[in-house]
């Protein structure tokens, strides 16, 4: 298993930046934004890979891994 699959990915729309935004919980928010919700995944996907890449450079442990937990989200006022 690559160790950028241990994160769990979001990209969900943001109505006040008009854009889709991607992060992974833990490692990094707000990481790529854009108008096409499968190209802000792709590009999260590189960049969780790079933020790894740059942990293992630095000797740093990852964070704790996120994707397989359970996360709940609930649309605004619910």
């Amino acid at each position: 298993m690559k160790a950028s699959a241990r994160h769990t990915k979001v990209v969900e729309w943001s109505a006040e930046d008009k854009c889709y935004v991607g992060s992974a919980p833990g490692l990094i928010i707000g990481g790529c934004h854009g108008d096409d919700e499968q190209a802000v995944f792709a590009e999260l996907c590189e960049v969780v890979g790079d933020a790894d890449a740059i942990y293992a450079r630095e000797g740093r442990p990852l964070p704790p891994q996120t994707a397989a937990l359970h996360l709940s989200c609930t649309e605004p006022g619910n």
